[in-house]
C-alpha cells in the first residue's frame, strides 16, 4: 500500500510500495483523504501536490491512487454556480471547508427538461449534440464525448430528468447521462481553428476603439497595486458581449471576491435584462485557500469555458490574477527542489503561461458550430515593474496589452490604461468591422493615436516650462489631446450612462472631438483667436457633460451638438472679424 514518506507543505512524496502511478493522476492522501494530483513520478516514488490544507498529515499514512486524471464535471447547473478551485460548490461547503470533503459539483436532486434532437437508429459522431436543456435562458447542448461515436440504441423521450440518469445508449454499449467528466489539463478537441474578425465589445471606449480584442483573442491587464485591475475585469465581465462569462478569482483577496459574489446576483444583464449571474460561472480561490489549488482554478475555468464554446457560444474568461497563479507555481517548484530560474520562478514558467493563453481561440467545433474563448488575464507585477518575468512572458502570448498606470490611477483617471504603453495587434484585423460601423472609423482611430503620441512628447516641455512656452499651434494640439483624455478615454464605471458605450456612440464622440480640433484650427488660422478663448466656449463644456447625459439610444443629440460646435465657432470668427 503506498504511503507518505515526505511532507513539505502542499508537496507530498509517496513511496509506491510496488504500485504504479501516472502523471497527473488523481489521488487521495492520508486518513482524511485529501485531494491531490501526481506531478512527478520516479521508479519507486511519486510526488503529489495536495489541493487542500495539509496540516496534520503524518508520515506512513496511506495514499490511494484512483487511476484517472483530475476531472471537471460538466453539465446543466454550471451557470450561476460558485465553485472553489477544485470545483466544490461553495454554497454547500458552508463556513468551514472540511478536509477531504468531496462534494459533487452539480445538483443531483434538480431535474431538467431534456429535449432529444436525435432518434433511435441515428448515427452520431464525436462531439455531436444529442439533446438540449434550457439553463437560465441559455440552450445547454448535451454533446457526445469527443472519443465516442456509434448508432443510437436508446434515447430518452422529452421530459424531466436528473443529471445522473441515463439519457443515451449506443449499440456498442456506451451509455451517458447529462454530465461529462473532462480532464482539466487536456484541451477539448475541435475541428479547426479559425480567424476572428469580430471584436469582443466591452463598452469601454479606450479598449473597443483604440486597443480592441477580437473574440477568441487573448489580452492581459498588467498593473501594480491600486491601479484598478479587479474593477476593470469586473467591468468587462458585466458589459462584454460574450454569451457566457467565466470569472476566476485566483489568489485574490477575499473582500474583492466578496464584492463579485454580492454584486453579480443583483446586477441586470444589459443584453438580456435578466440577472448577470445567469450567464456567469464564478470560481473563487482566494489568497487564504490552499496555494496549489490556484493552478487548478485557472484550468477549471478554461475547461468550463471550452465546454460552452463547443456548444457554439462566445465565452469570456476573466483570470484575476495570473501572477498569484505563477507565485503558487514558484512555491510548489521550490518545495519540489527544482532548479529556479529568473526571480525564483521555475524554468517552465514561459511554457506554462503559453499553455494557458493558447487555449483561447475562435474554432469550428466537432458539431460544426462556431464558438470562441477569449482570455483576459490580470497580471500583478511587484512594484508595477512591467519587465518582471510573469508580465514579460504574458506579453509574448497575448496580442492585446492594456498596461495600467499608477500615476493615472492616483489622479482618479479610470480606466487607468496607459495609452502610450498599451497596444493591440487585433486593430488591423478588426479594421473592416469598424469601417462597417462608420467608413471613417479607422481614420479617426489613427488620428486620435497620433494626437496622443504628439501630446506625450509635448508634455515633457509642458512639465518643465508650462503650456505658455508652447506656440499656439502646439497649444491647440495639447488641448485637443486633453479633450480626448478627459471626455473620450476617461470613463466612469459607476455612472449609469457613461459606464457603457456602443460602437455607434464611440464614433459620434470621436467625430465631435475631431470637429472641435478642425474648427479650432480654422479659428486660429483665420483670426488668430487665442487657445484660451477657444477652449472656454460653452459648447465645449456642453460636450464634456454629454457623456453623462446622452444615452446610447439618443445619438441624434450628438449630431445636434456637432452642429452647435460648428455654428458657435463660425460665430466666434465673425465676432473677431468685426474687432
Amino acid at each position: 500500500m503506498p504511503y507518505i514518506s515526505y511532507i513539505s507543505g502542499p508537496v507530498v512524496r509517496v513511496s509506491l510500495d510496488g504500485e504504479k502511478a501516472s502523471l497527473y493522476e488523481l489521488a487521495f492522501v492520508g486518513e482524511a483523504g485529501l485531494i491531490a494530483e501526481v506531478v512527478e513520478v520516479s521508479k519507486n516514488e511519486a510526488v503529489l501536490q495536495v489541493y487542500e490544507n495539509s496540516e496534520g498529515l503524518k508520515l506512513k499514512e496511506s495514499v490511494k491512487f484512483t487511476g484517472e486524471m483530475f476531472c471537471a464535471h460538466l453539465g446543466p447547473g454550471l451557470l450561476g454556480s460558485v465553485f472553489d478551485g477544485i470545483q466544490r460548490p461553495l454554497d454547500k461547503i458552508g463556513e468551514k471547508i472540511q478536509k477531504g470533503l468531496m462534494l459533487y459539483s452539480l445538483d443531483k436532486e434538480r431535474r431538467w427538461h431534456f429535449k432529444p434532437v436525435k432518434k433511435v437508429g441515428d448515427e452520431v459522431l464525436p462531439g455531436e449534440c444529442v439533446g438540449e436543456v434550457r439553463e437560465r435562458g441559455l440552450i445547454h447542448k448535451i454533446m457526445l464525448p469527443s472519443d465516442t461515436k456509434g448508432v443510437i440504441e436508446y434515447i430518452s423521450c422529452e421530459g424531466e430528468y436528473g443529471i445522473k440518469e441515463e439519457i443515451l445508449r449506443l449499440e456498442n454499449g456506451f451509455s451517458m447521462s447529462m454530465v461529462q467528466k473532462v480532464p482539466l489539463r487536456i484541451p477539448r478537441e475541435f475541428k479547426s481553428r479559425e480567424s476572428s474578425y469580430e471584436p469582443l465589445l466591452t463598452g469601454q471606449r479606450i479598449i473597443d476603439f483604440l486597443f480592441p480584442v477580437a473574440k477568441g483573442g487573448a489580452a492581459s491587464i498588467p498593473g501594480g497595486f491600486g491601479t484598478g485591475k479587479t474593477i476593470l475585469q469586473q467591468t468587462l465581465a458585466k458589459w462584454s458581449d460574450a454569451d457566457v462569462i467565466v470569472y476566476v478569482g485566483c489568489g485574490e483577496r477575499g473582500n474583492e471576491m466578496t464584492e463579485v459574489l454580492e454584486e453579480f446576483p443583483e446586477l441586470s444583464d444589459p443584453r438580456s435584462g435578466k440577472k448577470l449571474i445567469d450567464r456567469t460561472v464564478l470560481i473563487a480561490n482566494t489568497s487564504d485557500m490552499p496555494v496549489s489549488a490556484r493552478g487548478a482554478s485557472i484550468l477549471l475555468g478554461l475547461t468550463i469555458a471550452e465546454y460552452y464554446r463547443d456548444m457554439g457560444y462566445h465565452v469570456a474568461l476573466m483570470a484575476d490574477s495570473t501572477s498569484r497563479w505563477a507565485e503558487a507555481m514558484r512555491e510548489i517548484s521550490g518545495r519540489m527542489n527544482e532548479l529556479p530560474a529568473e526571480e525564483g520562478f521555475p524554468a517552465y514558467l514561459a511554457s506554462s503561461i503559453a499553455a494557458i493563453y493558447e487555449r483561447a481561440g475562435m474554432v469550428e467545433t466537432l458539431d460544426s458550430n462556431r464558438g470562441s474563448v477569449t482570455i483576459i488575464g490580470a497580471v500583478s507585477p511587484p512594484g508595477g515593474d512591467l519587465s518582471e518575468p510573469v508580465t514579460r512572458n504574458t506579453r509574448r502570448y497575448t496580442n492585446a496589452f492594456w498596461a495600467l498606470d499608477r500615476e493615472l490611477a492616483s489622479s482618479r483617471f479610470f480606466p487607468a490604461i496607459n495609452y502610450n504603453q498599451s497596444y493591440s495587434a487585433y486593430a488591423n484585423i478588426l479594421k473592416e468591422w469598424w469601417d462597417r460601423v462608420d467608413e471613417n472609423a479607422s481614420a479617426l482611430r489613427e488620428w486620435m493615436l497620433w494626437v496622443l503620441q504628439k501630446d506625450s512628447s509635448l508634455q515633457k516641455i509642458v512639465k518643465l516650462l508650462g503650456t505658455e512656452a508652447l506656440p499656439e499651434e502646439q497649444k491647440l494640439l495639447v488641448e485637443t489631446a486633453s479633450l480626448i483624455k478627459e471626455i473620450f478615454l476617461q470613463q466612469n464605471a459607476f455612472d449609469a450612462i457613461d459606464a457603457y458605450s456602443t460602437p455607434e456612440r464611440i464614433i459620434k464622440m470621436a467625430k465631435i472631438i475631431c470637429t472641435i480640433q478642425r474648427v479650432w484650427q480654422k479659428c486660429y488660422k483665420q483670426r488668430r483667436i487665442p487657445v484660451e478663448v477657444l477652449k472656454s466656449q460653452p459648447v465645449v463644456s456642453e460636450f464634456a457633460r454629454a457623456k453623462f447625459e446622452i444615452k446610447n439610444e439618443e445619438l441624434e443629440k450628438y449630431d445636434e451638438i456637432e452642429q452647435r460646435v460648428i455654428k458657435s465657432f463660425d460665430k466666434l470668427i465673425e465676432e473677431y472679424g468685426r474687432k
